[in-house]
């Protein structure tokens, strides 16, 4: 096997616990906050993650709280480009199993195709695949966990991996023929620009790529090597024996978020939709110490920071999107949470 290539801690196997995304999708990521200037007890705390984690590539983060981290790092650090500079350097052997899964195929072409099928071992609740759009590829890319709102800094991040393994293959100038992300253009988007060479389009219904076909057929890996790619893909075979489904949680919050849109959501309506007795939901719900309401109120919480963070939406519009028929129940539970108006706390925020 290429020595250059393989390191035994990146093909250990990780337990079925570790539902999320594997560490090593958070390689460097300390240094590199520190070097943006940040302050790395506040942003790991905040986000709720142990540092410790990062140093062991196949234990596994929460995707929420790995989402989370990125987000702070950016807001804590004032690089509001953080995931866009973190990915233009992370290198595609840094994801472990998944980057060797890419490195190891015979060709460019066969290397986004097993990254796109592998990659629901390294990170669940994603969408990713690779379109056959005629002349061009695809490589679509989108987080649909329903807990988490802010994902902006993980696609920028996702995207500069993926231009990496291109480049890895096609040198340092190649470009693609397009690129977008589903967030709003950003203050500093030229530097979007500049990163991929390309033209970048913003508030899309997905984040992607677009590859002419010309490049990556038949373009050889240069670290090809066919038995250790069977080995890493023995091993991710065994990956997908294991429960990589979301938490009730995470099912949880993310129909009450859709229900949510509609009013006040009730107990036996969210239960339905999870396919369990109202009774069966309350006892699911006590053994993670939560009680329904409570879990309506704390996702009511994270839904209205997430709006408030985006300056363009007026304060008035928020409250039928919590579920709450007036403004003034709203501005009520806000102050009732954080001890501040959503104005004060939108002004803090600047």
């Amino acid at each position: 096997m290429s020595q250059s290539l393989f390191s035994s801690a990146s093909l250990q196997v990780p337990t079925a616990s570790n539902v999320g995304v594997l560490s090593a999708a958070a390689s460097g990521l300390d240094r590199f906050i520190t070097d943006q200037g940040g302050d790395l007890d506040l942003v790991f705390g905040r986000a709720g993650i142990d540092p410790e984690r990062l140093r062991h590539p196949t234990l596994s983060l929460a995707l929420p709280n790995y989402c989370q981290v990125l987000e702070e790092a950016a807001r804590q650090s004032g690089c509001d480009n953080f995931g866009l500079r973190y990915g233009q350097q992370f290198q595609p052997r840094a994801l472990g199993l998944l980057g060797y899964v890419g490195l190891c195929s015979d060709t460019l072409e066969e290397a986004l195709k097993n990254f796109a099928a592998a990659f629901p071992y390294h990170q669940h609740s994603t969408l990713i695949r690779l379109v056959d759009c005629g002349e061009c590829y695809r490589f679509d890319y989108q987080v649909r966990h329903g807990a988490i709102l802010d994902r902006r800094q993980d696609a920028e991040l996702t995207m500069g991996m993926a231009l990496n393994l291109m480049r890895h293959v096609l040198g340092a100038d190649w470009t693609p023929r397009a690129v977008a992300f589903e967030h709003e253009r950003p203050e500093g988007w030229q530097e979007h620009s500049q990163a991929f060479g390309a033209p970048v389009q913003f508030g899309r219904p997905c984040n992607f790529l677009l590859l002419p076909k010309g490049d990556v057929h038949d373009k050889a890996m240069p670290e090809r090597d066919a038995n250790l790619l069977f080995l890493v893909q023995d091993v991710i075979r065994r990956l997908g024996e294991q429960d990589m489904r979301p938490s009730l949680l995470e099912e949880a919050g993310t129909q009450i978020r859709l229900a949510l849109a509609l009013g006040e959501p009730s107990l036996e309506q969210i239960a339905e939709r999870l396919e369990l007795t109202p009774a069966g939901l309350q006892r699911r719900l006590r053994e993670e110490n939560l009680s329904f309401s409570q879990l309506v109120e704390q996702t009511r919480r994270e839904l209205a920071l997430h709006y408030l963070r985006q300056r363009q939406r007026p304060i008035s519009e928020l409250a039928p999107l919590l579920g709450y028929s007036e403004t003034s129940a709203f501005s009520r539970a806000f102050r009732r949470w954080f001890g501040v108006s959503p104005r004060q706390w939108r002004g803090d925020e600047r």
